[in-house]
């Protein structure tokens, strides 16, 4: 049978049909987003994927219609362009956990204190994939990857903290076993007029998973599922509960301005010499 997918998906990359490993949860996040497009009828024209590097910043060149596949940790600034050029574009942007939190953390701070009316996808898999498996800002206390061979010594970034922190319109996390949930969020995301996070816990069984000793990627998403918590189940869990847990839902949904509102008030004032 051929996958639905497939209709929207570039054959003619290098890696066909792809280059994700097998068991990665960065296809079904790819798909996850088609999903979103589809269901909110939106013209395929008018979105624009964009990506950095690595595994997750891939997925923008495998978009059948216009994409921008740029710099490593950089997609945000190049995201931010597109939407103030053509504001009445879909402006997704797909990010690794890597990019984002370490060389891209800058833009991400940026984009999200602006507000820039845009979705960022943010794919967490714990390590550099693409690189062969280091460790990131996100890898959990303890994880083994290639560069921390004892395991991490230094506490992981939470991402979502930090974006809500920045004043983001919209913030959710969950897991790539959550695919339904993950999809509404997407909608959510694309519809809102502000800066819009949404972290994908994933899978990564050739590094990560393998040398945690994780199983493979079905094995992995069971474990997802066993140890996710509900904000509101989270809110009456201590510290030392919630170790090793993920913390899943909407977790920031407020109405804000958007950066595109921000601009045109400042051209106003300044126009009028106010």
């Amino acid at each position: 049978m051929r996958h639905p997918a497939l209709e929207y998906f570039r054959l003619d990359r290098p890696g066909s049909p792809n280059l994700w490993c097998p068991g990665c949860g960065i296809g079904q996040v790819w798909y996850y987003t088609v999903q979103a497009i589809n269901e909110l009828g939106l013209d395929h024209d008018k979105v624009v994927w964009v990506g950095g590097s690595g595994c997750s910043g891939r997925m923008c060149t495998y978009w059948y219609k216009d994409s921008m596949h740029t710099l490593h940790g950089r997609p945000l600034g190049f995201a931010t362009g597109i939407k103030l050029a053509n504001p009445e574009l879909t402006v997704i942007c797909h990010m690794g956990d890597g990019e984002t939190s370490a060389i891209g953390g800058n833009h991400l701070i940026q984009t999200a204190r602006r507000n820039v009316e845009l979705t960022a996808i943010c794919i967490n898999n714990f390590n550099y994939g693409m690189t062969g498996g280091q460790y990131s800002p996100t890898t959990p206390l303890g994880g083994i990857t290639m560069t921390s061979v004892e395991g991490s010594m230094e506490p992981p970034f939470d991402l979502c903290r930090l974006v809500e922190a920045c004043g983001a319109g919209y913030v959710a996390r969950w897991t790539s076993a959550h695919h339904r949930q993950i999809v509404n969020s997407i909608k959510e995301a694309i519809q809102k007029q502000a800066f819009a996070y949404v972290e994908v816990v994933s899978q990564c069984p050739t590094y990560f998973g393998r040398r945690n000793r994780l199983g493979d990627g079905a094995e992995m998403m069971r474990g997802f599922l066993k140890n996710s918590v509900t904000k509101e189940r989270a809110q009456g869990m201590t510290e030392e509960a919630l170790r090793g847990k993920y913390v899943i839902g909407k977790l920031v949904d407020r109405n804000v301005k958007g950066y595109s509102a921000t601009l045109h008030e400042f051209a106003a004032r300044h126009s009028s010499g106010v």
